[in-house]
């Protein structure tokens, strides 16, 4: 998903170069993924940056010897008896899966383009692959929550409350942040208290195709309620939480170790570069990452 405004961050943060030679956080999500046996990727982005991402594409296809895909999340790509509906701000992450409905055929996993989730992270998701494949089950590549927070401001996160390996809800928390050693947020105005252990899901999901028709079916309902709220969002931890509960899909979490960082703030880019300067040094990751500059 590459279709973010980065209001916070300050511009279209999923095209941050980060790495040593310019490198995107999407380049090293698709390195690890390759490795790992994905053969395709499918960028979902905004209609402006549709040309850019083209031409990325074509570059890191080359390189990556992976196919690729570049869908756009259209603010109008919606059922027939809303497309009427006139809206500024995208539909959330949902719709955005959503968007890319007409080339998800096989299992297959959804990811933020402008988090890190480490190597451990794409192994869990090549076996979740496999069980979604063989029992159509959803799977969450999930963390713990106190590695996941920026220094530099709040942040959202997706708590999800287990039954061993089973997600039996799951609810985005926002306002998270460490006041001293201890971790707060103001969600919908209270305070709460946070252990920093909690699982978390980053937005790293593993799906069965037939997860696209269910989505359909909850984002229809969605707009029956929303539609006329121009705040409102279609985000995949509620619809998965809510796809759970009803028993269309089984949802579970793998915890992954991470390392994770992302760009959810401006300042927590020079995170990520040390972080990946890091790996780097540890030869997790070749530098330049391709062999030569994208």
């Amino acid at each position: 998903m590459a279709a973010g405004a980065g209001s916070r961050y300050g511009g279209p943060k999923q095209l941050a170069p980060v790495g040593a030679h310019g490198e995107r956080l999407f380049e090293y999500a698709i390195f690890d993924a390759s490795r790992r046996g994905f053969g395709r990727v499918v960028f979902v982005v905004r209609a402006e940056h549709e040309r850019e991402f083209q031409a990325i594409a074509a570059t890191l296809a080359s390189h990556a010897r992976i196919d690729f895909d570049v869908v756009v999340q259209r603010i109008d790509d919606l059922p027939g008896a809303f497309r009427s509906l006139q809206r500024v701000k995208p539909w959330g992450t949902g719709h955005a899966l959503l968007s890319a409905r007409a080339v998800l055929d096989a299992p297959f996993a959804i990811i933020n383009a402008d988090d890190f989730y480490g190597p451990d992270a794409y192994r869990l998701a090549a076996h979740a692959a496999a069980t979604a494949a063989a029992e159509g089950a959803t799977t969450v590549v999930a963390m713990r929550l106190g590695d996941t927070l920026s220094a530099h401001g709040p942040v959202t996160r997706a708590v999800c409350t287990m039954d061993g390996t089973r997600v039996i809800a799951l609810e985005e928390i926002d306002g998270i942040a460490r006041v001293g050693s201890a971790l707060t947020s103001t969600h919908l105005g209270r305070r709460r208290q946070l252990t920093g252990d909690e699982l978390v899901s980053m937005n790293f999901w593993v799906c069965p195709p037939s997860i696209v028709r269910a989505l359909e079916t909850e984002f229809e309902s969605f707009l029956a309620g929303h539609a006329r709220d121009p705040a409102a969002e279609f985000r995949l931890p509620d619809v998965m939480s809510d796809i759970a509960a009803r028993g269309v899909s089984e949802l579970r979490a793998v915890r992954s170790a991470g390392p994770w960082f992302g760009l959810t703030h401006a300042e927590d880019r020079s995170a990520a570069v040390a972080g990946l300067q890091s790996l780097a040094k540890q030869g997790v990751y070749p530098a330049p990452l391709w062999g030569e500059p994208c």
